[in-house]
């Protein structure tokens, strides 16, 4: 008899429910959008409850067209954003503020005045992160300075603290499990990835008091059971990892020197440098890529704040285009040379500037730029932000040569091939492109023992098509070079 997992990727614009057999193959989709809420220039927030209901709706909705009962799927996993920030009631569950998104920026001024006290070693060296308003650390402290009486409730043990995998897990099991897991915990600036525990100096530092704070686990454990009334039946869930440290595990890349690129909302470009927490020279994160049986494997991380989402704004802000799928066409219409640079610092500069007061640009533009112009140069500016990260990580000691990919964006074979040739390296891309669900599905997987180990998830993996580099060094270099000067005008501004 088939056994089914039910993978749940709770992401930044969208929350979906996947089946999955136990063969890798996927059963069922179902996905629900949710509003994105902009209160100020560089805040985003979103609607908990709305995460909340757009889950449990794509969980029965998937359950629907699968024509499977809750008690068919043998187990489940969860998949989120990441640092997305949320403070909840103890007795009640209501959140006491919408959730604080990962690309949010109010916390920047306080950032900035830790970098100039000289604070980022001490930070660094605990948690393998850059002082930035990308992690939960600030946003929780901003959340029990400005929300009235918060601080005093959170003195008294009444409130709880979540990345959105715990919040779910404390909904779905009627608030029996608050849990994370390690991966996620280590990115709230506030775990110590070499002993794997919250770190009392900075709880002490950022003033969060440990009550709010969840269990951490294994990213293949025990997490409790989606309660009967939501589905049907009790599911276990076995499986929570961040979205990007499930699609190393989806994309198999459990050897040290093996890199994944996930192309989302944002970018990540993952590389696993297996037991040892390498610490970067050139402003990459180090971070926690799973951790099975007590034992953490570590990746170096860049994190790009805008990828797909420049699509989006193309479609919905400028309305250049209708449809994301006109993009391949307009940039095969287009010259390389055409001289425009899109620089989509929507909200800062991630990974390597970790600038996060700088804001979007086009350079370049002439009487002869039109749509297809500034569409390339929106496709083109994901993959020079991905050389950015390989460069970055060749100055650590660490190129990755080859690389596997996934999300949304890698159904454009001229984006692939042209991210193969900006890097002068080989991009795979895997049959299955949702492996972000695919990874906790096989985390869930282990833990159910569905799979047998890492290797028998390696030999599942397949590719559907190689790119390989056709450009010359010169004209990579050329197009390269003319980014690096946009950045370089953009930080000046």
């Amino acid at each position: 008899m088939t056994r089914y997992i039910l993978a749940i990727d709770q992401g930044t614009t969208s929350s979906r429910a996947i089946v999955f057999t136990e063969k890798g193959h996927i059963q069922g989709v179902s996905q629900q959008e949710f509003t994105q809420h902009y209160p100020q220039s560089g805040w985003v927030e979103h609607d908990p409850d709305a995460i909340w209901t757009s889950v449990v709706d794509s969980c029965r909705k998937v359950l629907e067209k699968t024509g499977l009962k809750a008690s068919e799927i043998s187990v489940a996993g969860i998949t989120n954003q990441r640092e997305t920030t949320i403070i909840w009631d103890r007795k009640t569950g209501k959140p006491i503020h919408n959730a604080i998104v990962w690309q949010d920026r109010r916390t920047a001024e306080y950032c900035e005045s830790l970098t100039s006290e000289g604070r980022e070693e001490f930070i660094n060296d605990r948690t393998g992160l850059l002082i930035d308003p990308y992690f939960s650390a600030t946003k929780i402290r901003w959340l029990l300075n400005e929300i009235p009486g918060a601080r005093e409730r959170a003195e008294r043990g009444e409130l709880a603290f979540g990345t959105v995998d715990t919040f779910l897990l404390w909904r779905m099991t009627d608030g029996k499990s608050h849990c994370t897991d390690a991966t996620n915990a280590s990115r709230t600036m506030l775990f110590n990835i070499h002993t794997q525990e919250w770190d009392p100096e900075l709880l002490e530092f950022f003033d969060v008091p440990a009550s709010l704070l969840p269990e951490v686990k294994d990213s293949s454990d025990d997490f409790g059971s989606i309660r009967a009334d939501l589905l049907g039946s009790e599911v276990p869930v076995y499986g929570v990892a961040g979205d990007q440290q499930a699609a190393i595990v989806g994309q198999a890349c459990f050897r040290e020197g093996m890199a994944k690129s996930t192309y989302g909302t944002g970018c990540f470009l993952l590389l696993n440098t297996g037991k040892k927490a390498l610490k970067s020279e050139h402003r990459l994160l180090t971070t926690v890529a799973y951790r099975l049986n007590g034992v953490p494997t570590y990746a170096l991380e860049g994190s790009i704040f805008i990828a797909g989402a420049t699509i989006q704004w193309l479609r919905d802000g400028l309305k250049l285009i209708k449809m994301a799928d006109e993009c391949e066409p307009l940039a095969e219409q287009t010259s390389l040379d055409h001289g425009v640079y899109l620089l989509p610092a929507f909200t800062g500069l991630g990974a390597p500037y970790w600038d996060p007061n700088a804001r979007g640009a086009i350079f370049g533009l002439t009487r002869d730029t039109g749509i297809k112009e500034i569409v390339t140069a929106g496709l083109q500016a994901v993959c020079y932000q991905t050389k950015d990260l390989q460069k970055a990580m060749e100055k650590d000691g660490l190129r990755p040569t080859a690389l596997r990919v996934d999300g949304g964006m890698v159904t454009n074979n001229w984006v692939l091939q042209f991210l193969s040739d900006i890097l002068g390296a080989t991009v795979d891309r895997p049959e299955t492109i949702e492996t972000t669900a695919l990874g906790v599905a096989y985390l869930a997987g282990l833990k159910a023992g569905i799979f047998a180990s890492t290797e028998e998830i390696e030999q599942m993996w397949q590719c559907d098509r190689r790119f390989s580099p056709t450009m010359t060094k010169e004209r990579r270099d050329g197009l390269y070079d003319g980014w690096v000067k946009a950045v370089n005008r953009l930080q000046s501004f």
